[in-house]
């Protein structure tokens, strides 16, 4: 099992180290048996044993308020009257070793306990993190007397970095287990996430099930939402339960948790959407470190790869010195945030005005200029892997040119500019091809990672653009690439109406699916467009400004009920919102009542009318 946050491992090397868990056991029984294994949204892992005599039942969870208490039950129901006892056996494979972390024995605190340090640290110089295990002894069998039809025994282990906070954690969770609250308190923790914000589809079961599936495993990386002392140590693409030695990515933080995974969490989640933005932060000296290794005495530099620290994990170099995206992925993340929430807290007290001052500051240093175009030019390795040293990037030169919200931001929390970052901004090379009208990858070739210019990037462009950089790129795109490509080629065509090209890309990558929602400046806008074979989406739970709204997309009309006030993020207030369709102009209030128009593309903006809004 894995512990977020808890890597071995220097630089190339670093992965999430392996923790022994006491409550890796099997159910037995020494007569035949049929076995069933279930998985449940609430993250319930069952396995139910059936044998002529006995029903034994064993549950798994991580609770889902306290992060750090894992709980094991089991349950035995006899089936047949007998003056014998029933017994199953509990088989246990734990071992309290790892090639990761130098355990030793401890004391003993109301069951077992060790401790021990990761045995190599992310950088020299570095503490390594501390583990400490506390868990109820499980028997090697458990049986019913004659007498007795039904029992009950619950265990649980708690993992902490501290003695105390795993003391603390193992005196709630026996407390709770000694009231009958133990599991009731987990299953109504997920209950209010999911009543909070969900995803429904109606008339495919099968992408129903993806959707429902992603956002739940998403949720699952994250701490209780009512926690906000919890560490996160991010959101790495195979999740907390994979990304051993040499396995899934190492565990490490790429730009999939600030491209692909936040939006979805920050529409429906914006507490969530905060913590991953506080993960960099965190970040900050490991970034300013990795600038100055590449000889820039400014600016931040954020890893490709990521564990705790923010420096440079990834295990190849030139991924780490030319796939710098991921500086304007990150501060995209923080510039929807503040879209969705106008949350500035996190942007003063929450330093998250470094994370985009420091990356301007690393764009400004970067670019180099050509007099010969009289634009500034950049040599990098885009998110298409298969090219480096390519100049200009047209992924790479577009998301660079968040520096004009590096600007905005500054004067939002009255902090001088320097003039370059808008002139960088404004001058940057943004590869065009006027005679074709298509946007090439970079200078003199052509791939897939320009499909993104429209969503996430949101660069105007003409509708006949779109279509030529997407009818251009679904060719020479690797269909052995990465799934999500796929994702953003279907939400191309939704944006330009083109329902059954959308469906069947979409069907080519269920598990990355977007919504229908584009985030900008001053307005929430939306195209609501439904494939032939969904007849229903209900989208419960978005975010915007304060406010939190339940959209049901149907074939010829759209409902939006705006829910009473559940609370705030940060130091907002919600703000008044209304409708405004493109088409005819209406502006329809939102209220807590439902409001229906008919399906076409339109904005939620502010009462006050929006001077800008992203057109689609």
């Amino acid at each position: 099992m894995h512990m977020g946050g808890v890597y071995n491992g220097a630089a190339g090397d670093c992965h999430r180290a392996d923790v022994p868990c006491p409550l890796a056991v099997k159910i037995e029984t020494e007569e035949p048996a049929q076995h069933n294994y279930t998985l449940d949204t609430h993250t319930i892992f069952s396995h139910t044993l059936s044998s002529a005599s006995v029903t034994a039942s064993q549950s798994l969870y991580c609770h889902r308020f306290y992060a750090n208490i894992l709980v094991m039950e089991v349950l035995l129901e006899r089936r047949v009257t007998s003056e014998e006892p029933v017994v199953v056996n509990l088989v246990s494979s734990f071992a309290p070793q790892s090639k990761d972390i130098q355990f030793e024995s401890s004391p003993d605190y109301k069951g077992g306990h060790i401790q021990g340090q990761t045995a190599k640290a992310e950088f020299p110089g570095e503490s390594c993190p501390t583990v400490h295990l506390i868990w109820t002894p499980v028997p090697s069998t458990v049986s019913l007397p004659p007498e007795q039809t039904k029992a009950r025994w619950g265990f649980i282990l708690v993992v902490a970095n501290s003695l105390e906070d795993a003391k603390s954690s193992y005196d709630e969770g026996l407390n709770l287990m000694a009231t009958g609250n133990l599991r009731p308190s987990h299953e109504k923790a997920w209950k209010e996430l999911w009543l909070q914000s969900k995803v429904e589809v109606m008339g495919s079961e099968t992408l129903s099930k993806a959707v429902v599936g992603c956002m739940f495993y998403l949720l699952s990386a994250f701490p209780s939402i009512h926690d906000t002392s919890s560490y996160f140590g991010g959101l790495s693409p195979g999740g907390l339960s994979n990304g051993g030695d040499g396995q899934d990515y190492w565990g490490h933080v790429f730009w999939d948790q600030d491209i692909w995974m936040y939006p979805g969490i920050a529409l429906f989640y914006p507490k969530l959407a905060r913590s991953v933005l506080e993960y960099r932060v965190g970040t900050i000296d490991g970034a300013k470190d990795n600038a100055q290794k590449q000889g820039y005495k400014q600016g931040l530099k954020f890893p490709w790869e990521s564990a705790v620290s923010g420096r440079e994990v990834c295990p190849d170099d030139i991924y780490g010195q030319q796939e710098i995206h991921i500086n304007g992925d990150v501060t995209l993340a923080f510039q929807h945030y503040l879209y969705l929430t106008e949350d500035l807290s996190m942007f003063t007290e929450g330093r998250g005005s470094e994370v985009i001052f420091g990356v301007a500051d690393y764009w400004v240093s970067r670019v180099k200029w050509n007099p010969d175009d009289q634009k500034y030019h950049l040599l990098v390795m885009p998110p298409d892997e298969y090219y480096y040293n390519v100049n200009n990037s047209v992924y790479t030169n577009t998301v660079a040119k968040l520096l004009q919200f590096a600007v905005e931001l500054a004067d939002l929390v009255q902090h001088s500019a320097p003039k370059e970052w808008q002139e960088v901004a404004e001058r940057i090379e943004i590869p065009f091809d006027q005679e074709l009208q298509y946007h090439p990858e970079y200078d003199g070739y052509k791939q897939a990672d320009t499909v993104m210019l429209g969503y996430p990037l949101g660069l105007p462009m003409p509708p006949e653009v779109r279509r030529t950089d997407l009818e251009a790129y679904e060719p020479v795109t690797d269909p052995n690439g990465p799934a999500m490509t796929w994702g953003m080629f279907a939400i191309g065509w939704l944006e330009l109406g083109e329902a059954e090209k959308a469906q069947r890309l979409l069907e080519k990558c269920f598990k990355n699916i977007q919504g229908p929602f584009q985030v900008q400046k001053e307005c929430l806008a939306f195209a609501p467009l439904l494939p032939d074979e969904i007849c229903e989406l209900c989208v419960r739970g978005i975010n915007y400004l304060g406010n939190q709204m339940d959209w049901l997309l149907r074939k010829d009309d759209v409902c939006v009920i705006l829910r009473e006030q559940t609370g705030r993020v940060g130091n907002t207030n919600p703000q008044k919102l209304q409708i405004v369709l493109k088409a005819s102009g209406a502006k329809i209030p939102l209220m807590p009542q439902p409001v229906t128009f008919p399906r076409e593309a339109g904005c939620i903006c502010k009462m006050d009318p929006p001077s800008f809004c992203w057109l689609l």
